[in-house]
């Protein structure tokens, strides 16, 4: 992990692409924007974990009933 020392209205840059700016630090609370191509999804990290486990009970349930459909 990199760690980076940023205050307000600074920014970092990612893959050429994708600009992260500190808007605001209050407290214990720092509010950032995201400035990205359309096509590149950005997600809370706990959305995104709940995206990953819908996924994975998806293809499991699908899974499961092709192959017993397969077995008979």
């Amino acid at each position: 992990m990199l760690a980076l020392s940023r205050k307000k209205n600074e920014a970092i840059i990612i893959n050429n692409n994708v600009e992260v700016t500190i808007l605001e630090v209050k407290g214990d609370q720092v509010k950032i924007g995201i400035t990205a191509p359309r096509e590149v999804p950005i997600y809370r990290k706990e959305v995104y974990l709940q995206i990953q486990e819908a996924n994975k009970e998806a293809v499991n349930a699908d899974g499961m009933e092709a192959l017993k459909e397969l077995l008979g």
